[in-house]
């Protein structure tokens, strides 16, 4: 198990199996997003870098809740992680797998959970030292059936599936062998953010 691996690992035995995939448009918001997580049990969040409030949005939570385990996702560039680093975000997500993105985590001491949707994208990143990998697109990518049909050549390749999940087949993917945790968007969406729900949030990261 490479460092990478192992820090999710870790994380992921204090936190629900579920991270939720945060879009964030005003970064004033993060606060009250967090206490509504936290209170749901949920302490590992990604952020994506979709709009201009993402980096302000880690920044808050970093300085905020040492408790959460805060990083960002769609980073599509190995310059990106060094904003990411310097904002406190402790690991990226990326939709497919960088050499160059892996290697600039490592060099900032972030964790790196790369994508992959094909075989041949899952020996790329395998080859590289990473075992634990984002399923991305997951529904569109072939969903629990790929996943299952993926177990027998990729025996030693734990996924956290993202794309298209929502809360009425999250448990589908998570009864699986090769999936510790599902990355969702429907926990904290970015309509519920925008219109401040946050007991509505709390109630969806309470359920899972």
């Amino acid at each position: 198990m490479n460092k990478s691996d192992a820090m999710f690992d870790a994380w992921l035995l204090h936190t629900k199996p579920v991270i939720p995939v945060i879009v964030i448009d005003d970064a004033e918001d993060a606060i009250s997003l967090a206490g509504a997580l936290t209170k749901g049990g949920i302490r590992l969040i990604e952020i994506t870098l979709r709009t201009p409030a993402a980096l302000k949005a880690i920044h808050i939570l970093a300085g905020s809740f040492p408790d959460i385990i805060v990083g960002a996702g769609t980073v599509v560039r190995p310059e990106q992680v060094a904003d990411v680093a310097k904002a406190g975000g402790r690991f990226i997500v990326s939709p497919g797998f960088s050499l160059d993105i892996a290697e600039q985590a490592e060099k900032h001491g972030l964790a790196y959970l790369p994508g992959v949707a094909t075989a041949t994208e899952i020996m790329t990143a395998t080859s590289n030292g990473f075992n634990f990998l984002k399923f991305y697109p997951a529904a569109q990518a072939g969903g629990v059936d790929m996943l299952k049909a993926f177990s027998g050549p990729f025996p030693n390749v734990i996924f956290c599936p993202t794309g298209g999940i929502s809360e009425l087949d999250y448990l589908k993917y998570l009864e699986l062998s090769n999936v510790k945790s599902i990355g969702g968007s429907w926990v904290a969406s970015r309509k519920l953010i925008a219109d401040k729900q946050w007991n509505e949030i709390y109630e969806l990261s309470a359920r899972i």
